[in-house]
């Protein structure tokens, strides 16, 4: 299989989706709550069926792990590091979609034995879609998107967000006492697909991660780190799909910045979130 053959159809497919089932319900589409604080909408589940029955059929024998069909069986989720998978974000940033305001994003990630292997990232409303291959780089735009290396900085002159549900209340407490010590560290605006390209265009230094589902982080991951920047778990290990279960991911827009955020956040025998 090779992954390139498949940036372009793919984009399609996405962009396809977006401008039938998503576009249509922008800031009128009725949401209900799937779990406190969480909305989802019609759009999320008829963008989800449509990728779900589009997608294998680029590359027959896969099959799809969407997060709405995770959310009614999670057993779906049984064997998602072995085999060829599609891992789908039909709506990232649902609250914000149903309100009428932005961020939001459509993602796909293809997984192949535990490896993701190309990601997607969609802006719906911009129509700018970010694109990422293992060993062939991250692309906006035909544009390959690369991080330009510049001198350290202390935490004092970093911007970041951090999104601590789930990271349990050590490390939560542990990043509100801290969170002084940056430039600013702000709760961010519930969608990763936006926060991804913001890091690694500078418009951010980084970003914290509670909740690590695979649909929400596999595309940015590989972007980000094709492009350059880094995005690991908070005590520096690779994230996985398998260990989706796992809490806590730290994006950051070089590894100097990693270094220096996890050195304020996850000192010591404390990296390890949940704790």
């Amino acid at each position: 299989m090779a992954g390139t053959d498949l940036i372009v159809p793919v984009s399609e497919v996405m962009r396809e989706v977006a401008h039938t089932t998503i576009l249509p319900g922008y800031g009128t589409a009725a949401a209900m709550e799937k779990s406190p604080g969480d909305l989802v909408t019609e759009a999320d589940r008829a963008s989800e069926a449509e990728l779900t029955r589009r997608l294998p059929e680029l590359l027959p024998g896969s099959r799809v792990v969407g997060e709405e069909a995770a959310h009614a069986d999670p057993g779906i989720l049984t064997g998602l590091g072995s085999g060829v998978v599609w891992v789908v974000d039909p709506l990232d940033g649902t609250n914000n979609y149903a309100a009428g305001s932005g961020p939001f994003a459509m993602m796909v990630a293809l997984v192949r034995d535990d490896h993701c292997v190309s990601g997607w990232i969609l802006d719906p409303l911009a129509d700018v879609l970010w694109v990422a291959e293992s060993g062939a780089g991250s692309w906006q735009g035909g544009r390959q998107v690369i991080v330009h290396p510049r001198q350290p900085r202390p935490a004092a002159d970093l911007t970041g967000h951090a999104s601590v549900s789930g990271l349990g209340d050590t490390a939560a407490a542990r990043i509100a006492e801290r969170g002084d010590r940056f430039a600013s560290l702000t709760p961010g605006p519930r969608c990763a697909g936006a926060e991804y390209p913001a890091v690694i265009a500078g418009d951010l230094d980084f970003c914290v991660f509670g909740r690590t589902q695979p649909w929400d982080h596999l595309p940015g991951v590989l972007f980000a780190e094709e492009a350059g920047g880094r995005a690991r778990r908070p005590d520096g290990a690779h994230y996985r799909a398998s260990d989706c279960a796992r809490p806590g991911l730290l994006l950051a827009r070089d590894h100097h910045t990693f270094d220096e955020v996890q050195g304020v956040l996850f000192p010591g025998p404390v990296r390890q979130c949940g704790g």
